[in-house]
């Protein structure tokens, strides 16, 4: 091989998809590219004229210019293009312009043609276009053999639930059982499920108790169960079990069951997995041990991700075992302080409300109590307990006081404080209604946040200047992505030579999503069941949502690896990456996940006309 091959080779071997080639492939392109020289201001590529070649930048820069689009990209040292009119043999798209004195290796279309058919890594990455690559290094990052991991609650239904009416008697029930050799009897009035009948339930209410077994079944029975969706996942209904010292779940659609899910489904699956801990958390009756078993969850992620899980795996345990710790600290304040006063909730917000608690996250939460209450210090003081439970436990206090020891108000302020936010869409009140737009409740009368949440989210569906403030905000959050593909590093400080891989990238997709969810009367939290539904409704292109959803999951697989990376080395967990911590290859995706991003906030600034707000 001589000198000049060699150095090509090289240089290849740097940049994908080369990168990710054969020795032997990169050989033959080194062969067959000629290296050519453009002056600044030449065009390479004509639009309307026809292309025959890949040009692979050697260095300088090109820009990429699609006629009725404007600029589409600013190519760089190790970017390709000319691809698309080699692949359909018809007139470019687009224009390519030297904008800097550029070298270039040009590769034939005939070489490339045969190499996109015979190289599984070149097809994968420019077909069928670029920002495909994507798509396959979000697929990539979901390779996970860990089945509690990946397996639905309908996966692990294995026969029809077997069930009986609320007027058979207690014997006959336990005949059914026996006779269908089952630790439980789902009770149906018709066709909707009213309540279940296990083993447990026959020992203590019917034994222990004296109970006739010629009485009714429906007097001894657990009315409205707790129930789950089919789509839950398994690790999900594992901590549900745990947290709820339950052993039978119903699976239910529209009040229909169509299976059951039993404790001892799910310790088939995988005893040694690491989510039960959340078991081990239950079993804590102090904030001290809570905070002890809590402090292994960053150990949890790193072995996730270890294991190929994705970052949507891994942000699931981590936000469901932070349920389950923060539900298990209310338990115990409210042993140590006796019962509540009048119902409330505890309702959780921001992260954790949206399932993609990171290593680096703090505590956001709130509290509606039933506005039958009129002395609040019961609810005061268990929520201090909650919130020192959880600092104890390794979640920061929130520094914008987005807590409940702040945020505890009765179900009528609530919606009073939400009509004045919504109404009134000064700066603060939108950031403080962004947080409080993504509230799930995690423990208490769930029917308080229902019907809160049914008022609130239709005011803001119809507020339409309010929405407009909130997609202002979104389309600032710019990703640090400068105008030559490059990244914008802080130039001093801690993080010098540093970027910030959350600011602009997972919370500028969080904040334009939710505002789209909004307006759309979506209530679901999650970012990513955002875009589908969004996409479902028809208010989102399949490849606007596909191309999101992956930039989402591609950027927040390599912020929880970094933090997790930290967290392994002994340090604090934060949200800024090196550039040269990430291979040539995650630089690139990461640049077109960035640009996925600046080119959905340019569509919002688009919709809501955002430069003509305050």
């Amino acid at each position: 091989m001589d000198i000049e091959v060699a150095e090509v080779v090289d240089f290849l071997a740097e940049h994908a998809p080369f990168s990710d080639m054969l020795g032997s492939e990169r050989i033959t392109i080194a062969k067959e590219a000629q290296l050519r020289y453009f002056r600044r201001g030449t065009v390479i590529i004509e639009a309307g004229a026809p292309n025959n070649s890949l040009y692979i930048i050697r260095s300088g820069a090109v820009d990429i210019v699609e006629m009725n689009e404007g600029l589409v990209d600013r190519d760089e040292p190790g970017d390709s293009f000319g691809t698309s009119s080699v692949l359909t043999r018809l007139p470019s798209r687009y224009r390519a312009t030297a904008i800097e004195d550029t070298l270039a290796l040009v590769l034939p279309g005939r070489v490339f043609a045969e190499m996109y058919a015979s190289s599984q890594v070149m097809h994968d990455f420019y077909a069928p276009r670029q920002k495909g690559s994507l798509r396959k290094a979000a697929q990539e990052l979901q390779r996970v053999d860990t089945p509690i991991l990946r397996l639905d609650a309908i996966d692990m239904v294995s026969r029809e639930p077997i069930a009986a009416e609320p007027t058979i008697t207690i014997r006959e029930a336990a005949e059914i059982m026996t006779r269908e050799r089952v630790s439980a009897l789902l009770i149906n009035e018709g066709e909707q499920l009213v309540g279940i009948l296990t083993d447990r339930d026959l020992r203590s209410r019917v034994v222990l108790e004296g109970v006739p077994n010629t009485e009714l079944v429906s007097t001894v029975m657990t009315h409205g169960p707790l129930t789950v969706s089919p789509e839950m996942k398994a690790f999900e209904l594992l901590i549900i079990m745990t947290s709820r010292h339950v052993h039978h779940l119903p699976v239910v659609r529209d009040g229909k069951a169509i299976g059951l899910v039993s404790a001892g489904d799910l310790m088939r699956l995988e005893t040694a997995n690491p989510v039960f801990i959340v078991g081990d958390i239950s079993k804590k009756t102090t904030a001290d041990g809570v905070a002890e078993i809590a402090h292994r969850a960053p150990r949890i992620a790193a072995q996730l991700l270890a294991q190929g899980a994705d970052a949507e795996d891994a942000t699931h345990v981590l936000t469901a075992v932070a349920d389950a710790i923060t539900s298990q600290l209310i338990t115990i304040a409210e042993k140590e302080l006796g019962p509540a006063p009048h119902p409330y909730c505890w309702v959780s917000l921001g992260s954790q409300a949206r399932r993609e608690l990171g290593l680096a996250s703090d505590q956001d939460h709130a509290m509606i109590i039933s506005d039958d209450a009129t002395d609040l210090s019961w609810y005061r003081e268990m929520a201090e307990r909650v919130v020192d439970g959880l600092e104890l436990s390794g979640f920061k206090r929130c520094p914008g006081d987005a807590m409940a020891t702040k945020w505890q108000l009765r179900e009528s302020a609530w919606k009073r404080q939400f009509v004045q936010w919504v109404n009134e869409p000064e700066s603060n009140a939108v950031l403080h209604a962004q947080i409080f737009f993504d509230a799930r409740p995690t423990h208490g009368d769930f029917t308080l946040f229902e019907r809160l949440v049914h008022v609130v989210f239709g005011g803001a569906q119809r507020a339409s200047r309010f929405l407009g403030h909130m997609a202002a905000m979104a389309v600032r959050r710019e990703p640090p992505l400068s105008f030559f593909r490059g990244f914008v590093l802080e130039n001093s400080g801690q993080h010098k030579d540093q970027f910030d891989i959350k600011s602009g990238g997972l919370h500028a997709i969080i904040e334009l999503v939710r505002v789209q969810a909004l307006a759309n009367g979506i209530t679901e939290p999650g970012t990513l069941t955002r875009i589908e539904a969004l996409r479902s409704r028809g208010r989102m292109s399949d490849d606007h949502a596909a191309d999101l959803a992956d930039a989402f999951t591609f950027i927040s697989y390599l912020r929880l690896r970094h933090q997790a990376s930290l967290f392994e080395r002994g340090q604090q967990a934060d949200n800024f990456l090196d550039p040269e911590s990430l291979s040539p290859t995650e630089r690139r995706h990461l640049r077109d996940a960035f640009t996925v991003v600046r080119q959905a906030q340019s569509n919002l600034q688009y919709q809501w006309q955002t430069h003509l707000m305050n």
